[in-house]
């Protein structure tokens, strides 16, 4: 059993950073000790950023952002495609698509992929309200960019099912050899997806 080394409220802080994705126990206590060393400039600014996020963000009832404003900025931007909307996982996701730049579409974050082991269904997911939004007529794409994993294309497999009656056009990211790749580092299963998806040249 380990001794504790510092007082609750710091052991309390490294519990609390350990928790974070990618910090273990001992990168947490670097952290905490990074921060309690820079009180002033770390610490009590991080506090305060914080306390503000935890009062003001909001999760956007459209698309399922997370903002500071509902409905979301992205969603209220006059200069987005309203006609295409990317469906994507998480907002991680978003946020990935966003700063690569390749388009100025709308978005929706489904919050996750069906998973039926860990008792995730269709009826935990955001699928409904994009649904909804593809059933007005304004919507004429629908993009799947969800992971490339088993519940990923299960999910987009009843999204597509879901999406039938309305009149949208459903279409994926391309799978396949990415860009810098060397086929030598490759797996199988994503050199099939590229034969399979090859264009004209």
């Amino acid at each position: 059993m380990s001794r504790s080394t510092a007082g609750p409220e710091i052991e309390r802080l490294i519990q609390l950073l350990a928790r974070l994705p990618g910090l273990g126990p001992r990168s947490a206590r670097r952290a905490a000790l990074a921060l309690v060393k820079k009180k002033d400039q770390l610490l009590v600014p991080l506090a305060g950023a914080m306390t503000v996020a935890a009062e003001r963000i909001l999760t956007c009832s459209v698309c399922g952002n997370i903002d500071t404003a509902d409905p979301c900025t992205l969603c209220t931007d006059p200069t987005r495609d309203s006609k295409t909307i990317i469906v994507v996982e998480d907002v991680s996701d978003l946020w990935a698509l966003e700063r690569a730049g390749a388009m100025k579409a709308r978005y929706h974050v489904l919050g996750g992929t069906l998973s039926p082991l860990d008792g995730v269904g269709p009826e935990d997911l955001n699928i409904e309200s994009l649904v909804g939004r593809c059933s007005t007529g304004e919507v004429l794409e629908v993009i799947l960019a969800v992971n490339a994993t088993v519940d990923g294309q299960t999910t987009a497999h009843v999204i597509t099912d879901r999406l039938t009656g309305t009149p949208v056009k459903v279409s994926r990211l391309a799978h396949g050899v990415p860009v810098g790749g060397e086929l030598d580092y490759l797996d199988e299963g994503t050199l099939a997806a590229a034969i399979r998806a090859r264009t004209p040249f």
